[in-house]
């Protein structure tokens, strides 16, 4: 899986482009055969400003065979948007694979047989013995 990080408007060295990578890396490591590129867009939506929850982050995720996975996520500092995109987009994949497994199909049918430790006969028997002590409980012989 390759990531590629984009940042925009966020005075960005290579450090957070370091960190930002292993981040997600991390995040998305058990999808690393479904993925073929993961690209992360970090930017700071006041730029120089303060704000509440100005930072953001989109990741988007190319699955093999299938169209591109895109969320975003905002929050107060870049750790947090990385972090809760990361975490949408793990969501968002176990969801991905979870349509393309084989849906279960039921036949309406017991796979294995119940055990019946008991013949026919005494099966019958029991029913009998059972039918009759109902009725004489109700007053019917």
């Amino acid at each position: 899986m390759q990531v590629q990080v984009n940042s925009n408007q966020v005075t960005a060295g290579v450090g957070l482009h370091d960190w930002v990578g292993s981040a997600v890396e991390d995040a998305l490591e058990r999808f690393d055969d479904l993925l073929t590129r993961v690209e992360v867009h970090v930017s700071d939506e006041n730029a120089e400003k303060s704000g509440a929850q100005d930072k953001r982050c989109q990741i988007e995720a190319r699955p093999k065979g299938h169209t591109p996975v895109s969320v975003t996520h905002k929050a107060e500092s870049l750790d947090q948007a990385v972090q809760g995109a990361a975490d949408k987009m793990c969501h968002a994949l176990e969801h991905l694979m979870g349509r393309l497994d084989e849906p279960v199909v039921s036949t309406g049918h017991l796979t294995a047989p119940p055990v019946l430790e008991d013949s026919e006969a005494e099966v019958d028997a029991m029913l009998e013995d059972d039918f009759l002590a109902r009725r004489e409980a109700l007053g019917k012989e």
